[in-house]
């Protein structure tokens, strides 16, 4: 019995056209099902996030701006990267070449916005528990606001960067017509994209972590006069503790990806890429869930969004902090 011919993606193409993979195989079926569900929960945990800073006007603090744009970045990579991930994972591609650069350049944007806004947050914690004196002037909602603009600025400056031979080249790196494969400038996105901002948050935090050691047994002894310092000490180290769990699973989540192919190739489209890369793409759904764990303002707006409260007179002003 012969063997029938294999389905091309452009079968008019049939020397340059790629073959169209099998799309009703179990594995296929397995990794639609997981990313289906993973892009769902990350859209709709950041969702609540963003609501709840945005709206409540008691959440309005330099911290939860950073956190606001880490839950914007993770909340388009839910909604449009992952769907798009689902699409392309056993799929030919037709959208020519162009399309095929600014496929890859959304998701090099978001995810280097989320490694801005995680140096970002080890900066804030820095600043609040190294130098409280001068936390409240230094970090202001201007200031803040300016930087988390600058960072999704430098983001799409940065993918546009490690891109910037594809734009140049648009379909250079693709093996047949059907694929979507581009080429990274490696030791940029190396250095630039892993060892330096991943080198700044361990520094920080490993300063914090040692000033926020020596405080917590300073208050120990610390008398009855100073209650209200010692509580609000408390806090900031608390913060700087859940702050702290959030950038060690973002390290856990990133890390493999670029330790995996420091001094491989880096060109793209690998199994073993996609999956790495769909490792860094489930941090943005683990991000609310530790939200939830760690903060009750969230667990609060979230019951009041669910509940439709937040349609109530004076819902703004409500005490959730």
């Amino acid at each position: 019995m012969a063997m029938e011919d294999p389905e091309l993606c452009f079968p008019l193409l049939l020397n340059s056209s790629c073959v169209k993979p099998q799309s009703h195989t179990l594995e296929t079926v397995t990794v639609y099902a997981v990313l289906s569900v993973v892009s769902l929960l990350t859209a709709i945990l950041n969702l609540p996030v963003i609501i709840s800073i945005v709206y409540f006007r008691k959440l309005h603090s330099p911290t939860n701006l950073i956190l606001l744009s880490l839950a914007v970045s993770d909340f388009f990579i839910g909604l449009v990267v992952l769907p798009v991930e689902i699409f392309m994972w056993n799929s030919c591609w037709l959208l020519g070449d162009l399309l095929c650069f600014l496929y890859f350049l959304l998701p090099i944007t978001l995810l280097m916005t989320s490694i801005t806004s995680m140096v970002f947050i080890s900066v804030d914690r820095y600043v609040a528990i190294c130098d409280p004196m001068h936390y409240h002037t230094r970090m202001t909602m201007k200031r803040v606001s300016i930087t988390i603009c600058i960072c999704w600025i430098y983001s799409i400056d940065y993918a546009l960067a490690v891109l910037y031979e594809n734009y140049n080249n648009l379909g250079k790196y693709k093996y047949c017509q059907g694929e979507c494969v581009v080429n990274l400038a490696g030791i940029m996105d190396l250095v630039m994209g892993y060892f330096l901002p991943i080198s700044t948050i361990v520094v920080l935090y490993m300063r914090v972590f040692v000033v926020a050691v020596f405080q917590a047994r300073a208050m120990r002894c610390q008398v009855a006069i100073v209650t209200l310092h010692t509580k609000s000490k408390k806090s900031e180290i608390k913060a700087g503790r859940n702050l702290g769990i959030l950038v060690l699973v973002f390290l856990m989540c990133y890390s493999p990806y670029y330790i995996a192919l420091t001094g491989q190739s880096n060109l793209l489209g690998t199994s073993f890429e996609v999956v790495l890369i769909f490792v860094m793409y489930v941090n943005s759904c683990i991000n609310p869930i530790m939200y939830a764990m760690f903060y009750p303002w969230f667990r609060k707006t979230t019951k009041i969004i669910i509940t439709l409260q937040i349609f109530t007179p004076g819902a703004r002003d409500l005490n959730v902090d």
